[in-house]
């Protein structure tokens, strides 16, 4: 009986209370009828929360809690729910139905504090700034109101709760990009902090101090001075955090790759150390994209794979593993990118296709997945010619990263040959992103307003441009820009009538394209290659300059073959042209015809938009 009675929930309580009352005030014989009749129909709602209780399975119909739960099982539910939102959120209920059984709960105990902050979190889900700051500020109301810490740590604990409920409202706010509100929220849970001197909680506000001023240029010295406080005061995991935050602005700003490398050595032992798995997958995922950013698509492969093989450290609950975290969709986007990059698009799809299933639309980390795919559908609308479709995925790239959309907004203007409005817009951009020191987009914004210069026939205003985009990739030590640069320059110095000088600084650029370029890069590069040769060869004797023209057609078939891998139409046309015209030089007639017929073929498919083409045969 006593353990029965303690399994009743608050209101199941009040109803036994009642009938006890209604039984002595009556004592009718009709009312111990009625009660006897009752203590059955609760012994079986009795067994049946024991079984619920016992049940580990974690599917959606048992997990849900239709009826009042006693203070147990409500504890048990949102704890389970919780770690399945860090950890796995696939398999944790809907938002909908979550907060259902929320309301449900707070219905029956409105000062359950568990309630509010899980509350908090399923609303951080859906991105619903209103009520999750709402939870968020009833839950630490309620912790204040039932005396939880106050009990155990006296005026210390009602402090405590006061100062990491700023603390938690300036993240709250920073994730939502209200910084001004942030700062506010912070410099309140610093002073509090300060008045009780917690060092614990003053080094979580010195890293969200970082955090709110990562774009100053003196932000690495708070980030140094909270990495050295953490290791002093025994917080692995705020010290660990602060070095791969170190480690990323270091990359930024274009350190080399060795001492990035040692320094997430560093934070692995510590992770290792102290077992902390949800920050080694972290130190992986920031590896690859390191990688990725330097432009060694090889290395960058193999961590995202070394991560998607890698077994997680501890399991949540039977059978639940810890990758459906950020990290495993870093990764995974990472993946689909750089197969798309190969030209490898089933097998891109493939990545995309796990994506989606492993984090649904409405969770937390689907929009990383979504502008994967968003980029690789509008590179392949792009390489197929296909400009109307391209700028209908730009509203999508530009919802998910405003940058980015509009960055893609003027290379289709380009295609589509409006110069004027792609000069304004990646005018707009550039000034934007040196502003914000986003200094890949500045590289690239640079490039698309060279090509506009050589499009509109004017290639020596395009040669300062490329300078000052190599002098930028070279000292941020963006290699894979920085080929790109090198071919644009190459492309500059042949309209100019220099080839030799440009089929030079070819052969010194071409090898980490080939190496760890994209398909496309590689088609271009032999494509610029055969064409140097090409220009270059006019003023040879013919028997030399038919061995270099057999060498170009060589290089123009390579080319032809890393853009057929990525379906690039527009580029095969022009490679076929200027294989048929070297094959007519030549005197292949058989050649010639072929090339000359797969190129009507393509021209007839496709609009013109005046490719420059080299005449001086």
């Amino acid at each position: 009986m006593i353990l029965a009675y303690s399994k009743l929930s608050f209101s199941q309580v009040f109803k036994l209370y009642t009938a006890l009352q209604q039984y002595f005030q009556n004592g009718e014989k009709k009312t111990v009828e009625d009660a006897d009749m009752e203590l059955p129909s609760r012994e079986e709602s009795e067994r049946k929360m024991e079984k619920e209780e016992l049940d580990v399975s974690i599917r959606e119909e048992e997990v849900s809690c239709s009826g009042p739960l006693s203070q147990k099982q409500a504890e048990f539910f949102l704890s389970q729910q919780a770690s399945l939102l860090k950890n796995d959120e696939t398999k944790a209920l809907t938002p909908a139905s979550l907060q259902k059984e929320l309301n449900n709960l707070l219905k029956f105990n409105p000062d359950f504090a568990e309630a509010h902050y899980l509350s908090y979190l399923n609303n951080l889900r859906v991105q619903d700034v209103f009520s999750s700051t709402h939870s968020l500020l009833h839950y630490f109301d309620r912790l204040i109101l039932t005396g939880a810490e106050s009990k155990s740590n006296g005026e210390e604990g009602y402090g405590r709760s006061l100062r990491y409920a700023a603390l938690n409202l300036a993240a709250l706010h920073c994730r939502f990009g209200h910084y001004q509100q942030a700062e506010l929220a912070l410099q309140e849970a610093i002073r509090i902090a300060q008045e009780s001197n917690d060092h614990v909680c003053l080094q979580h506000c010195l890293s969200w101090l970082y955090v709110l001023g990562q774009k100053r240029s003196d932000s690495y010295v708070l980030l140094e001075h909270s990495v050295k406080k953490a290791v002093h005061f025994g917080l692995p995991y705020l010290a660990s955090l602060g070095i791969q935050s170190l480690v990323q602005q270091r990359a930024f700003a274009g350190k080399t790759a060795n001492k990035l490398m040692d320094a997430l050595k560093d934070s692995d032992l510590l992770h290792w150390k102290h077992s902390l798995s949800e920050l080694i997958d972290i130190s992986i995922a920031q590896k690859t994209a390191i990688w990725r950013l330097y432009g060694r698509s090889t290395m960058a492969l193999q961590q995202a794979q070394l991560l998607l093989s890698m077994n997680s450290l501890d399991s949540v609950n039977a059978g639940v593993q810890q990758n459906n975290t950020e990290s495993f969709a870093v990764a995974l986007g990472h993946l689909a990118e750089l197969h798309a990059e190969q030209g490898c698009f089933a097998a891109a799809s493939e990545v995309l296709k796990h994506l989606k299933e492993r984090f649904p639309p409405n969770s937390q980390h689907a929009q990383l997945w979504m502008l994967c795919d968003q980029k690789i559908q509008f590179d392949r609308a792009m390489n197929d010619g296909k400009y109307h479709l391209a700028d209908s995925i730009v509203t999508g790239i530009t919802a998910l990263n405003s940058i980015e959309g509009v960055y893609r907004k003027a290379i289709v203007l380009q295609a589509q040959n409006q110069m004027s409005e792609a000069h304004k817009l990646l005018q707009k951009l550039l000034i934007h992103c040196q502003k914000i020191r986003n200094t890949e987009m500045v590289i690239s914004v640079l490039l698309s307003v060279a090509e506009l210069y050589w499009r509109s026939s004017s290639p020596t205003i395009a040669l300062p441009v490329l300078l000052q985009a190599l002098a930028l990739s070279k000292e941020y030590r963006l290699q894979h820009l920085a080929s790109e640069t090198v071919l644009n320059l190459a492309f500059a110095q042949l309209i100019l009538g220099i080839p030799e000088q440009a089929l030079s600084l070819l052969h010194m650029a071409i090898e980490p394209i080939l190496a760890d370029g994209a398909v496309l890069d590689k088609g271009r590069a032999m494509f610029l290659v055969a064409k140097c040769q090409v220009a270059s060869a006019a003023s040879y004797e013919p028997l030399k300059k038919a061995a270099v023209l057999e060498a170009a057609i060589e290089n123009l078939s390579e080319a032809k073959n890393y853009f057929a891998k990525v379906d690039c139409k527009e580029q095969i046309r022009d490679v076929v042209y200027f294989q048929a015209r070297l094959y007519h030089t030549l005197g292949k007639t058989q050649e010639r015809n072929r090339c000359a017929m797969l190129f009507r073929q393509l021209h007839q498919d496709l609009p013109f938009h005046g490719v420059p083409l080299i005449n001086l045969l």
